[in-house]
C-alpha cells in the first residue's frame, strides 16, 4: 500500500503538539499573572465613599488611634465601623455646619446609619478574626498599609491566599509588640531606648515574639482549616 502521508508529517505532528502544551501553559501563565493585577485585586484603587473621609486627616494630622473609631478590633472578628455618634462626638462642635457633613449629620437626627463602601473585602468561604491577629502583634499597617497617607481608602495588599500564606508561613518577619499595633511605621526608624535598649531587629525579636505571644506552629498556620471553616 502507497505511504499517504509524507515522512515530515510526523515531525509536524510532534512539533504541533509541543506548540500546543507551550501555548496552553502561557495562556494559562498569563492567567494567573493577571488574577494578581489591580485590575481584578482593586488594589491600590481608591473607593469613593458616602463622606468625604480622610484618613490622613484624621489619623495623619490629627493622630486618631485606629481603635477610636474601630472599637471591637481586639476582642472581635471585625474591626467594626464607628457609628455616626462617634463622628458626631467631634463634629458636633468642628465643621458643625459643613456642607460636606450633612450626610452624617442627617445620619445622626434620622438614626440611620450611614452606608460606607466596603475596601477589604475578603470572599464568604474565607475565616477571617481581627482580634486573633492584633492579640499575636499582627500591626494595622501590615495589612491595611498606610492609612495615615491615604485621603481616599485602597488596599494595599491583593487580599489573595499567597498573600495571607507569606505571613502564615514566616510570622517572626511581620510580628510586633502588641502594644505597637496601631503605629503606622514599622519597624521604627529611631527606636525608644527606654521601650527598646537593645534596638529593634526583627530577625532577633520578631522569633523572641512568635515564642511569647505562642502563635501556632506552621502546620497549623498553614492548614487549609485555619481558614477555610
Amino acid at each position: 500500500m502507497p505511504q499517504l502521508f509524507h515522512r515530515s508529517t510526523n515531525t509536524l505532528a510532534r512539533l504541533s503538539i509541543v506548540i500546543g502544551v507551550l501555548l496552553a501553559g502561557l495562556v494559562l501563565g498569563l492567567l494567573l499573572e493577571a488574577n494578581r493585577t489591580p485590575f481584578v485585586t482593586r488594589a491600590y484603587v481608591a473607593r469613593e465613599q458616602p463622606v468625604q473621609f480622610s484618613h490622613k486627616h484624621h489619623v495623619g494630622d490629627d493622630g486618631i488611634d485606629c481603635r477610636y473609631c474601630h472599637t471591637t478590633v481586639e476582642t472581635t472578628a471585625t474591626a467594626g465601623m464607628p457609628p455616626t455618634k462617634t463622628c458626631m462626638n467631634c463634629h458636633s462642635q468642628l465643621f458643625a455646619n459643613s456642607p460636606y457633613l450633612e450626610i452624617v449629620r442627617d445620619s445622626w437626627r434620622l438614626d440611620r446609619p450611614i452606608k460606607w463602601t466596603r475596601v477589604h473585602d475578603l470572599p464568604d468561604f474565607v475565616y477571617f478574626n481581627h482580634s486573633i491577629h492584633v492579640n499575636k502583634g499582627v500591626g494595622c499597617s501590615t495589612c491595611h498599609g498606610r492609612v495615615d497617607l491615604m485621603p481616599l481608602m485602597w488596599n494595599v495588599a491583593s487580599l489573595q491566599m499567597e498573600w495571607c500564606l507569606e505571613c502564615h508561613r514566616n510570622p517572626e518577619n511581620f510580628i510586633r509588640p502588641k502594644s505597637k499595633i496601631t503605629e503606622m511605621v514599622w519597624p521604627p526608624k529611631e527606636p525608644d531606648p527606654k521601650e527598646f535598649p537593645n534596638g529593634w531587629n526583627q530577625a532577633v525579636d520578631g522569633p523572641r515574639l512568635v515564642r511569647e505571644y505562642k502563635i501556632q506552629p506552621k502546620d497549623v498556620m498553614i492548614s487549609c482549616s485555619t481558614c477555610h471553616r
